[in-house]
């Protein structure tokens, strides 16, 4: 009876600790180290020196992580998408161990940035898995050069600084910011330069982009607009209008994940990855002939 006793006390302290522990869109899990790359290295990049990573064999496809962040975040995705394609990361300027010049922090420039490195890499087109500004600077690339793009995958971005909410307010953001420092400070050629760059990507936040809804009508390149539930940073509403004016776009909400889903939940989060890039596969022509026909052309 003592025994029955003993195991059933265990059982429900087991179970309360299970219950009090927090849902995981309240937590931020490590940041993943990545796997050794089959080529890495610095690129003259419009002047600043990118740098970059490349893993295993196949299609080409380019992961973009967010603002503060640097490629390490991409580790779980890495691994899963290796073994089918050429996988690229990059540290965006001013990012991770990547340099910048004196020029603002810009959507443009920075996507400017990743036409240069795929000149680099020789890599004409590819698909492209963005998380939060790099999944703006992907849509940047979508509705200025569409020829570079076989598809997109964007994860929490907005279209207008109306689409971002107060981030302030959110302990997980708040926790990644602090994180983020202590990275930037370990990686960047600038290490002492933190509370600059804050400052001026929260400024670049506060101003870009601004893509109207003929803009985003405009997108012939293959995309699926991502977000998660609980995502702190993001205004549903504002991902379900950029959804709604690309043509042909998938909308995707991933459950009970936040801004940080790829890190939360990455099982979920790399299958979604992959079942996007194996089953997208219609045509630019024909969202090109959709736009021409809502055009009356």
């Amino acid at each position: 009876m003592r025994r029955i006793a003993l195991v059933f006390g265990l059982f429900l302290i087991g179970f309360s600790g299970a219950v009090r522990a927090e849902p995981q869109w309240l937590t931020l899990p490590p940041t993943p180290s990545l796997p050794a790359p089959a080529k890495s290295g610095y690129a003259p990049v419009n002047g600043i020196k990118i740098w970059y990573a490349t893993f295993g064999n196949g299609p080409p496809v380019i992961l973009l992580h967010g603002g503060l962040a640097n490629s390490n975040y991409w580790g779980k995705l890495v691994r899963a998408l290796a073994p089918h394609y050429r996988v690229v990361v990059m540290d965006s300027r001013g990012h991770g161990r990547s340099s910048r010049d004196a020029r603002p922090y810009g959507y443009d420039l920075m996507a400017s940035d990743v036409l240069a490195l795929m000149d680099f890499l020789k890599i004409d087109k590819a698909a492209l898995v963005g998380w939060s500004d790099g999944a703006i600077i992907g849509l940047d690339i979508a509705i200025h050069h569409p020829e570079r793009l076989s598809k997109l995958f964007a994860f929490a971005a907005n279209s207008d600084p109306s689409g971002v909410k107060d981030v302030d307010k959110s302990p997980v953001f708040t926790a990644f910011i602090a994180r983020a420092k202590k990275e930037y400070e370990k990686l960047s050629p600038t290490p002492t330069e933190y509370d600059a760059f804050l400052a001026q990507i929260t400024q670049m936040w506060a101003t870009q982009p601004h893509w109207t809804a003929d803009d985003l009508a405009g997108m012939t390149v293959p995309t699926w607009i991502v977000d998660a539930d609980h995502d702190e940073a993001i205004e549903r509403d504002n991902t379900l209008f950029m959804a709604d004016h690309i043509p042909y776009s998938g909308l995707l909400i991933e459950p009970q994940v936040s801004h940080f889903a790829f890190l939360q939940d990455p099982g979920q989060f790399n299958a979604d990855v992959l079942h996007f890039l194996v089953h997208v596969n219609y045509h630019e022509s024909i969202v090109l002939q959709f736009i021409l026909h809502m055009k009356g052309q």
